[in-house]
């Protein structure tokens, strides 16, 4: 069992950066991804990245955010510049070690969840 601890979370007004991080329990998983949710929508896809460093992104990030993992540390990043209020939402990592590693995943394709760390972007 993966555990995933997400932090950096927190409050920014539009225009504002923040990184989040997550640290997981083990070594060399193969995709690790970041997810958003808002209240009454499906969780969807923010950017994914594979042991080699293979990004994939949302087309509405747009290079706003920006994903990378310190392997040696078993931590997943993301830096998310520019922030919008619309960006905001609980951010969720997660894990997996099947093949496929891409932000339009599935949630089903992801096995391991850490338990969210609030994003809020006021203007």
């Amino acid at each position: 069992q993966v555990q995933l601890v997400e932090s950096g979370g927190g409050s920014v007004q539009a225009g504002g950066s923040l990184r989040l991080s997550c640290t997981a329990s083990t070594y060399n998983i193969a995709c690790m991804g970041w997810f958003r949710q808002t209240p009454g929508k499906k969780r969807e896809g923010v950017a994914t990245i594979r042991g080699d460093g293979t990004s994939n992104y949302a087309d509405w990030v747009k290079g706003r955010f920006t994903i990378s993992r310190d392997n040696g540390k078993n931590t997943l990043y993301l830096q998310m510049n520019t922030l919008q209020p619309e960006d905001t939402a609980m951010y969720y990592c997660a894990a997996t070690n099947r093949l496929w590693c891409r932000a339009d995943a599935p949630v089903t394709g992801f096995d391991y969840w850490g338990q969210g760390t609030q994003v809020t972007v006021s203007s």
